[in-house]
């Protein structure tokens, strides 16, 4: 075991958990330990919903992200999202539309095939993902969510030819979450610029992660029950210490999966919207009594992916 653990120290890999909770010692560029991020917001009427609720409830929102995908929301909810995101200088993230759950392929479907997951199914498929980010891109949206590798690889690539704002904002899903810091760094290099994790990670392997990435770690700080369903506003604390900068997301217990979304059941996402901001208060507060050094980033930070409608 000594020799493995030596090896992966030589690539700068932490060889074992985290589990002393040393601090980390990095932040977002504003200084802030950590960000608030609200969860399937699937159009207009539910950023709307968001934002007043968040007034209501006197939480501040950094970033706003959507499942359902660029493709099914159109043109014009597209470019009124990207406008309200502007306007209250809020990152809007959109998930990357045709994908195999989606598309024509049963695996996904099945059992034993849903380790496929949100992938592409063939080169044709990829042009499909690439186009529907360009026309978000085209529309004012500078934040996207893509569960595919390769396409996380392919849209850095562009980016660097300027094929895409170099701004854009990729934000790995948690349906293609890191585990391990090896996978973690993989992601990194691939131009990965916020990091999903899996739901049920301890805070010492989030520390052991954190270790070996520079970039924003994303956790569901309350999990859909289709991802364990975990509740963990108390472990807030000890996070915030070994992975800051990090974002934590509120998706809800006992709620129905939206995804995809539409007119069919907005009102459905509305509500689910506006109980998350008042859980995103429950969170608050509990951060306030036992975590006050914690620092949460202002909302509308420069690295943020805020539309340019």
């Amino acid at each position: 075991m000594k020799k493995t653990q030596q090896f992966l120290s030589k690539l700068k890999l932490p060889f074992e958990d985290n589990h002393a909770l040393t601090p980390s010692k990095k932040r977002f560029p504003d200084g802030g330990h950590f960000r608030l991020e609200i969860p399937s917001v699937e159009g207009p009427r539910v950023f709307r919903a968001v934002l007043e609720a968040a007034k209501e409830h006197r939480v501040p929102v950094h970033r706003v992200s959507q499942g359902s995908g660029i493709l099914l929301l159109g043109k014009k909810d597209v470019q009124e999202m990207a406008r309200m995101g502007a306007g209250e200088r809020i990152e809007v993230c959109l998930f990357v539309g045709p994908r195999a759950s989606f598309e024509t392929g049963a695996q996904a479907l099945t059992a034993a095939g849903k380790v496929i997951g949100l992938q592409h199914r063939g080169a044709d498929q990829l042009v499909y993902a690439l186009e529907d980010v360009r026309h978000a891109c085209d529309w004012g949206i500078r934040s996207v969510l893509p569960a595919d590798l390769g396409l996380i690889w392919v849209l850095n690539e562009m980016k660097k030819r300027a094929e895409l704002p170099k701004n854009l904002v990729i934000k790995s899903s948690v349906t293609l979450p890191a585990a391990n810091p090896a996978t973690a760094k993989l992601f990194e290099n691939a131009g990965v610029s916020t990091l999903n994790i899996p739901t049920d990670l301890s805070p010492a392997a989030i520390g052991a992660l954190r270790q070996a990435v520079d970039i924003p770690i994303d956790l569901y700080i309350e999990v859909p029950d289709n991802f364990g369903g975990f509740v963990r506003y108390y472990e807030m604390p000890p996070i915030i210490r070994v992975a800051a900068p990090v974002y934590f997301k509120f998706g809800l217990r006992n709620a129905p999966d939206l995804y995809p979304s539409g007119r069919h059941i907005e009102d459905l996402a509305v509500n689910m919207a506006r109980e998350r901001l008042h859980r995103a208060r429950i969170a608050l507060d509990l951060l306030e009594e036992y975590a006050p050094e914690f620092r949460m980033s202002p909302v509308g930070s420069k690295d943020l992916g805020i539309p340019e409608p």
